[in-house]
């Protein structure tokens, strides 16, 4: 894609530093350590959680164990959806125990915080599950890389289909944290771009378990369409629930603007099918996912989410930049990661944009009817790819400081 936006001098030190490098290969401290910040205890837990550790111990195995002749090392420490606790684990990582790299981070609020922190540090930081847009706009940082997806391409996604197909009226019930703000933001942005409305819209708790005042204000809104503006264990309580008050099936729609497959599992077919999603990878959509996953299902017991498939592809990625640098330090790292085109079982010639954005092509997949799934885990039917450059936001719209026109 022709390069249509520069650098400012800031990005320019950062990333395309072209000092040279030291004479031989060298890791700082002896040892190149991974730090694995997610939830291993609340409604991500499935998204990513201990899986998606395991998913990273798969990848320095197949790495070799080893990078520049030193020890490659992963810890791991729940966060507990606590931006304060997320924030003093991330501190204490870089400061006392030598990680050089922090990956994963869900929850939108805690991967804003460790996005500054990591720029006051001078490490590196992959967002594997944070959908936060503004981890590419605003709050952009030269050392951190949104790699897997982002509620700018999941609303829109969602929203623009939802809406040609005539869903005109919406209301939104959004969970109320920066994640869930980012997503009511962007589907209405689309909504009201192709003609419709946004009639109203009601903010929860993170992980309640009574949606029943939240859907009645949306039901009684009259709207055609109300989207879940929330994620994980929120959506499927969410969904569960508008079983029981005959919201669907009714006049009214339900749009989830973020699901994956560990929630259509979790809701069974009997509830999901139907439904349409977006994702950026599923484990049955090619001959190379298909082997990758099924390694993966003998090592764990499950087939992997897109988040634990993220942390083995950004893994992989990050320990090849350190072997072509030759040094574990970031400045070179990020620059080897931002000019080495992605190419795994997930990523076909995917690139890391100036604000930091991973560019990979997106799919809708529309949730299987239960008599049409012939296996565990086979919910999706492809129903179109959406590609990189229309899934994401434009480089120029996100408001990042370290691109200009």
């Amino acid at each position: 894609m022709p390069m249509q936006f520069k650098y400012k001098n800031v990005v320019a030190a950062c990333l395309l530093s072209t000092l040279p490098m030291a004479a031989h290969a060298q890791v700082s401290d002896n040892v190149v350590k991974i730090g694995v910040l997610g939830d291993q205890s609340g409604m991500m837990a499935d998204l990513s959680g201990q899986l998606g550790v395991e998913a990273v111990k798969m990848a320095i195995e197949d790495f070799g164990g080893t990078v520049l002749g030193e020890p490659i090392e992963v810890v791991s420490a729940d966060h507990q959806n606590k931006v304060d606790a997320g924030l003093s684990i991330a501190r204490r990582w870089y400061e006392n125990e030598s990680v050089d790299m922090i990956l994963d981070v869900p929850n939108s609020a805690i991967a804003l915080a460790v996005q500054d922190l990591t720029r006051q540090k001078k490490r590196v930081v992959i967002y594997t599950s944070a959908g936060s847009g503004e981890l590419t706009g605003k709050a952009c940082s030269p050392n951190g890389i949104h790699w897997t997806y982002d509620t700018y391409a999941y609303a829109t996604g969602v929203a623009s289909g939802v809406t040609d197909d005539g869903g005109k009226s919406w209301f939104f019930v959004t969970s109320d944290y920066a994640f869930g703000h980012s997503l009511e933001r962007d589907a209405s942005a689309v909504v009201k771009a192709r003609g419709g409305e946004v009639l109203g819209s009601v903010r929860h708790p993170i992980s309640t378990s009574d949606f029943s005042s939240f859907l009645l204000q949306a039901q009684a809104s009259k709207a055609q369409v109300i989207g879940l503006a929330n994620g994980s264990g929120d959506t499927i309580n969410s969904i569960k629930q508008a079983f029981e008050f005959g919201i669907m099936g009714s006049k009214q729609r339900v749009a989830a603007l973020f699901m994956s497959i560990v929630d259509v599992r979790s809701l069974g077919l009997e509830y999901a099918q139907g439904l349409n999603l977006v994702e950026p990878f599923y484990w049955d959509q090619d001959d190379k996912a298909r082997q990758w996953s099924e390694r993966f299902f003998k090592r764990t017991g499950r087939m992997p989410s897109m988040v634990q498939a993220s942390n083995y592809g950004a893994t992989m990625h990050y320990l090849n930049a350190i072997k072509a640098a030759g040094t574990d330090a970031s400045e070179p790292v990020l620059k080897k990661m931002h000019e080495t085109p992605i190419n795994d079982f997930m990523t076909d010639n995917g690139s890391i944009r100036a604000d930091g954005r991973v560019m990979r092509d997106l799919y809708l997949f529309q949730v299987k009817k239960p008599a049409e799934s012939k296996r565990d885990w086979d919910y999706y039917k492809l129903v179109r790819k959406i590609p990189a450059e229309q899934a994401f936001r434009p480089l120029n719209q996100g408001g990042c400081p370290l691109v200009q026109q």
